[in-house]
């Protein structure tokens, strides 16, 4: 068992860090978080779609955002206190996925079946009748306004899958200052506009951080969960001379559009994967939001910091998703002034988190969500928890890798598969 005097450090007050504080607080650590905001979730996990949905193409990841789906559904029984802001709520307004080449079809719906999560496959005649504002022309592949390709015209019908239990949070940011305030009732400690300037390391181990001001903070163990900082903090730290998968921050633009008549939730409203035409969308209100796919024809614009990130979406951005919307929501209105928000992503070469301990004893990352993370963060709190207890009772998770059994799905959950040794395989534009 971990002693309750042993103090961890977690670097990073988003989703992920928070969630990371509650559990180590629940396992009995004296939990310090220090982030460069004013607040928790106030850096990427602001700007975050806040989408949750359960098909992947590898069922480790399908097992987690499953078990973390069960949370959000539960959301202030997860929690276990009450926030005198409110809690964010969990819409469960479905994910419905067409047929495309960016998604897997048969992979994902077997993952889906192997964890007995309800799906259904629709026809085209059933995907008409269930969602009638939708044009369910095979428009792709995709491909820019200025390619001609664009204006093609449809060869045929989609079908597609339908995930009732899926949906989305409506307030990311509120989500991460309910997973501090629960880790604060259990005695998690919080320093805003706290960055980190140095990893402490004594006999060959984690001793705690300074921090720019100078001020040195204790600790047993360090958790970097900084987001698109993480390979800052990695850097600061000395931590990757063995990383076999990289991380990068990666500007993400999402744009806003007026929500098509018809499109509200509770008719086709709906989260949708359009696997064919290379986007993401759902209703926000009286909006729809739509990010992209990565699909090969849409450039990705990585950064030397997230510093670096645009203050507004592009023309270019804002022309071909609004483009895309027009063709596939029927009566979707394009406005002559372009809105949206640029976000930024920690991703990895194949899109996949790393949840690991380092070469540094005492030294764990939870990083390169690349846009997972958000739909992730109950289920890694009780990861990194998982893997600091084991690993700082001497367990080689590099040699003998953890798994973690879903309290929901009862599986198996191989956290190897987050490993920062695994080989990577680029899978941009894929699930």
């Amino acid at each position: 068992m971990i002693r309750s005097d042993k103090r961890a450090l977690v670097v990073g007050a988003g989703v992920i860090g928070s969630a990371i504080a509650l559990e180590l607080s629940r396992a009995g650590w004296a939990v310090t978080v220090i982030d460069k905001f004013a607040s928790a979730g106030a850096g990427s996990t602001s700007a975050s779609s806040a989408i949750v949905r359960y098909h992947y193409n590898h069922l480790p990841e399908t097992a987690l955002a499953w078990e973390a789906g069960k949370r959000w559904m539960d959301w202030g029984g997860y929690l276990g206190s009450a926030d005198p802001r409110g809690l964010a709520n969990f819409i469960r307004s479905g994910a419905l996925v067409l047929d495309g080449a960016l998604m897997d079809r048969e992979v994902c719906l077997e993952n889906l079946r192997a964890l007995e999560i309800p799906v259904e496959e629709l026809t085209p005649e059933r995907l008409r009748e269930l969602f009638p504002a939708l044009d369910i022309s095979e428009l792709g592949p995709p491909a820019r306004v200025e390619d001609d390709a664009f204006w093609r015209d449809p060869a045929g019908e989609l079908g597609a899958y339908w995930v009732p239990d899926a949906g989305h949070v409506d307030d990311p940011q509120l989500a991460a200052l309910n997973l501090a305030h629960a880790a604060a009732a259990n005695g998690a400690v919080f320093r805003f506009k706290a960055t980190m300037r140095e990893l402490v390391v004594r006999d060959g181990r984690v001793g705690g951080v300074v921090l720019e001001d100078g001020t040195t903070l204790e600790a047993d163990v360090v958790i970097n969960a900084a987001g698109p900082w993480s390979q800052q903090v990695n850097r600061i730290a000395g931590a990757l001379s063995d990383f076999a998968v990289s991380t990068r921050p990666l500007e993400q633009e999402v744009i806003s559009l007026p929500l098509p008549e018809g499109f509200e939730l509770g008719a086709s409203g709906t989260c949708i994967n359009d696997a064919d035409f290379g986007t993401y969308f759902r209703p926000h209100g009286h909006t729809l939001i739509v990010g992209g796919m990565e699909p090969e024809c849409d450039p990705l614009v990585f950064l030397d910091s997230p510093e670096d990130a645009r203050a507004s979406v592009r023309a270019d951005t804002w022309e071909v998703q609004s483009l895309r919307i027009a063709r596939r929501i029927h009566g979707a209105k394009v406005p002559s002034r372009p809105s949206g928000i640029v976000g930024v992503y920690d991703v990895t070469e194949d899109w996949i988190p790393i949840y690991d301990r380092t070469a540094i004893p005492g030294f764990y990352v939870a990083i390169g969500t690349s846009g997972h993370g958000f739909k992730q963060a109950p289920i890694v709190g009780e990861i990194v928890a998982r893997l600091v207890d084991a690993c700082e009772n001497g367990h080689d998770h590099d040699r003998d890798p953890l798994t973690l059994k879903g309290s929901y799905s009862g599986a198996e959950i191989d956290l190897g598969h987050f490993s920062r040794l695994r080989t990577a395989v680029p899978q941009f534009g894929m699930s």
